[in-house]
């Protein structure tokens, strides 16, 4: 795909392990300069080789997204090394698997901190540079869960929720402008990452994502695909995304018996062990730490292809080659009633 497009100056936060990481390497395989956030250095430093194996150009930035200050130093720096910035991936996290009166106070605003106000600083210092500008990308990671909560994810699901809200927010007020800033969103469903083996847990057993898992590469490329056409609002990756917030949409009385019932204990596996110390206020991979890759333990049953997310892909194409197909279906019927 290189040397198909302008290469362009890529921020990806969170973009040590899990889907952050798996975009960094999809951006770096266009050829991309690719700008590395997240706290912990092992990490970084694995991804970067490997964009840098994959064709692009890799910065790693050290950085803690909860810190506005930290952001905006962050976003100077690549400015100044990369050049100006044109794609900005909000995707860092934190989370915690607990029944809500099982978390505290400080943890919970911990998550919500790096979740969402992560999201709102990294975006408050791209549009900072891309609006004098009037050019740039924002896209915004989310989950189904930006629409749907579930139990014993209270604080991550309030996050997203908050994201969604103010992604909404703020597309409003650029399309109010005529601004050529765009931004949207991905919709992803659960994903196989190393998250479940570092956040922190007080469940029977080791946390683990809700099935069906997806590899984080179907992620990414929805993250890269949202990056170069962010004129759509936002973007739904997996049959159980689309699923999830249809059945919300329009009965979701029903599927909060549904979750409360079926979904509460298929967060945890029945071997193993909670009350994990996670990664919510240091990085699982400081000083010594191991680099645990895009992949978390679910390699066997994720999967590596969304039917879902390629048809959301296509939706313009699909849409005209059905258009044109209702031309041809009725010109032959004029053209049989012609002859009879």
């Amino acid at each position: 795909m290189k040397g198909l497009h302008r290469r362009r100056t890529v921020v990806v936060t969170g973009a040590s392990a899990g889907v952050g990481r798996a975009a960094a390497r999809a951006f770096g395989a266009r050829g991309d300069r690719v700008a590395l956030l997240a706290r912990g250095r092992t990490g970084l430093t694995a991804v970067a080789d490997e964009v840098r194996s994959a064709g692009g150009k890799a910065l790693v930035v050290p950085a803690d997204v909860s810190d506005a200050k930290a952001v905006e130093a962050a976003a100077e720096q690549i400015e100044a090394e990369l050049g100006p910035i044109d794609v900005w991936v909000n995707n860092a996290f934190a989370g915690i698997f607990a029944p809500f009166p099982e978390i505290t106070p400080d943890e919970f605003r911990r998550v919500t901190e790096v979740t969402y106000l992560g999201c709102v600083f990294g975006t408050r210092a791209a549009l900072r540079r891309m609006l004098p500008r009037d050019h740039g990308t924002i896209v915004q990671v989310g989950s189904a869960l930006a629409y749907r909560g579930i139990p014993l994810q209270s604080a991550y699901c309030g996050a997203k929720h908050a994201i969604q809200g103010f992604n909404e927010s703020l597309r409003c007020e650029l399309l109010h402008h005529g601004s050529r800033v765009r931004t949207t969103m991905v919709q992803l469903p659960a994903v196989n990452t190393p998250q479940f083996d570092w956040v922190i847990s007080r469940l029977p057993g080791r946390s683990r994502p809700v099935a069906p898992v997806h590899q984080p590469e179907t992620a990414a490329r929805a993250v890269v695909h949202a990056a170069a056409h962010p004129r759509r609002r936002e973007y739904w990756t997996g049959g159980s995304t689309a699923a999830t917030l249809l059945v919300n949409a329009v009965a979701p009385g029903l599927l909060d018996r549904y979750l409360a019932r079926h979904v509460y204990t298929r967060q945890w596996d029945e071997q193993g062990t909670g009350y994990s110390f996670g990664n919510l206020w240091s990085p699982a991979d400081g000083t010594g730490g191991p680099d645990a890759g895009a992949h978390g333990r679910f390699d066997e049953e994720a999967r590596k292809r969304s039917a879902q997310a390629w048809l959301s892909r296509q939706r313009n194409r699909l849409a005209v080659a059905a258009a044109l197909g209702m031309v041809v279906a009725a010109g032959r019927r004029r053209t049989g009633t012609a002859r009879r």
